[in-house]
């Protein structure tokens, strides 16, 4: 009797330590042991700097390496503190908020050891002053000074209702000063920041490698190593995210959107952003100088058709220069373009041509954008116009837009700051060329509007600026705006904590997998 139990007990356990092991086993087969993290991308960076760029690929790397002093809340875009653990405005002799001064956290370290001062806060700001990428988000500031290691005094050339905004940009994030010095002409490829990923290495065109920075000043990243991989093909991109050679797709195409519902191993992760795409127009070369011609192209295009076409229905036809999820963005109240052909062709008629004429679409290599550029070519056709394609490698395109060799061009603009005052910057005079003003356009009385916009500080009047200065814009057509943008990401259905930045900047630190 006595050794019937033993056996038995014997054998209870013997089950129960199988059930254990297939247990352990199958949670380490399902991923919650799993400390690696791997994404794709489709833009690369142009830069590890952060004065050196002001690109999507760009800023997506350097919000997980760098911090900023304020960073933004991603249901309100409201600024919030980050490297600042406190600000107060103070005002000049004549009253105005034009000094800001910031009480940094102390204790925060950089992944080079260094811990941050406000001598790091004054050089990396007036290092970005000096930036030609950059002047649209440090055109406000007039100098900084510091007051001991932890306090900073930002003087503003005049009252600027977003200067927050504007320091929570990721061109404003806070390098450190002795990694700069001494990496020189290099420091691009070894940057060093306080964020909560550190930089291990960058094969361009192919990858960057981050690692969990563990002394970070807030929640470390809850998975050790980061790849970002960049693919430009998606058939290829979407084969390793379903096949599982990679956790997220962070550029899911909208063809693949139902291939991801369908897909008991892939989850959609979906939210409208900030981002509006458009056909843009050199407006200094002809023919598209005259604005008859731009408004006729207007008409020529039916957006809802290649929203539902080219982005398979995701996000909307667009409506104005800012997205309508942009605090004041007008795009509600703009009077639309309808599409109307035999608008467009009296249009074309009265600017001279009757016939239509030829002239080359440039793109980049990413496929929505070749896509669209197909699309908008058999359309343009319609009405006489006749159109080549050119697809130029995206860094080259970046600087071949910036030239201004173009005549008509593809891009998306991003309110990454979530202020009107950026997204509606790219039309300003001072913003042509490297600033990101493509097309070139200049409208002395929106730059009026724009000037005045960032000074006040009431906030209804603000709105009525910006209303004011979307519609002559509207009526300029300096854009054909194409796209609101809807951020589509596939991932594994083991991932979990994923969240959506509307900037496009969306953190990987909070990923981990069930």
């Amino acid at each position: 009797m006595v050794k019937k139990v033993v056996l038995k007990n014997i054998a209870v356990v013997f089950v129960i330590a199988l059930l254990l092991a297939s247990a352990a086993c199958t949670r380490k087969q399902s991923g919650e042991m799993k400390d690696s993290l791997i994404a794709i991308a489709i833009n690369n960076p142009v830069s590890l700097d952060p004065y050196r760029g002001n690109d999507g690929g760009s800023a997506f790397i350097l919000k997980h390496v760098y911090n900023t002093l304020f960073t933004q809340n991603f249901t309100t875009m409201a600024p919030e503190p980050s490297l600042a653990e406190r600000h107060q405005f103070e005002n000049n002799e004549r009253g105005e908020p034009t000094r800001l001064r910031i009480f940094l956290k102390k204790g925060v370290k950089f992944h080079n050891g260094e811990e941050l001062k406000a001598s790091d806060v004054k050089f990396s700001i007036e290092r970005a002053i000096t930036s030609p990428y950059i002047g649209h988000i440090t055109g406000s500031i007039q100098s900084v000074e510091v007051s001991g290691d932890y306090e900073a005094l930002i003087t503003l050339k005049y009252p600027f209702a977003p200067i927050l905004n504007n320091l929570s940009h990721f061109a404003m994030s806070i390098v450190n000063e002795k990694a700069v010095t001494e990496g020189g002409e290099s420091y691009a490829q070894n940057p060093v920041g306080t964020g909560p990923l550190k930089f291990v290495n960058w094969v361009a065109g192919n990858r960057v490698e981050l690692t969990r920075w563990d002394e970070y000043h807030e929640e470390p990243s809850k998975v050790k190593d980061i790849t970002i991989r960049y693919i430009t093909d998606p058939a290829t991109a979407f084969l390793e995210l379903e096949t599982g050679g990679a956790d997220i797709l962070l550029s899911l195409m909208p063809y693949d959107v139902r291939r991801v519902e369908e897909n008991p191993n892939l989850r959609l992760v979906n939210a409208m952003d900030l981002r509006v795409n458009f056909i843009g127009f050199n407006v200094q070369k002809k023919p598209f100088d005259d604005v008859r011609v731009r408004q006729a192209i207007f008409h020529a295009i039916d957006t809802e058709a290649l929203v539902n076409t080219v982005y398979q229905g995701v996000g909307k036809p667009g409506r104005g220069p800012l997205a309508a999820t942009v605090w004041a963005s007008a795009a509600d109240i703009l009077p639309p373009y309808e599409y109307n052909l035999d608008k467009a062709k009296a249009l074309l008629a009265e600017a001279g041509f009757p016939n239509g004429f030829s002239t080359t679409i440039h793109t980049s290599e990413a496929a929505n954008l070749r896509d669209t550029a197909e699309v908008v070519r058999g359309m343009l056709a319609r009405v006489g116009i006749t159109a080549d394609i050119n697809v130029i490698e995206w860094a080259n395109y970046l600087e071949t837009t910036t030239r201004g060799d173009q005549a008509i061009y593809l891009l998306g603009w991003t309110t990454v700051t979530g202020d009107p005052d950026y997204g509606l910057e790219i039309f300003h005079t001072r913003a042509i060329g490297s600033s990101g003003n493509r097309s070139f356009y200049s409208n002395p009385e929106v730059d009026r509007l724009l000037d005045s916009g960032r000074t006040e500080t009431n906030r209804e009047r603000r709105q009525q600026i910006y209303y004011d200065a979307q519609r002559l814009i509207h009526a300029d057509a300096p854009w054909v705006y194409t796209q609101e943008g809807e951020v589509t990401v596939g991932v594994r259905s083991n991932v979990r904590g994923f969240q959506i930045n509307p900037s496009g900047q969306h953190p990987l630190w909070t990923v981990y997998f069930e």
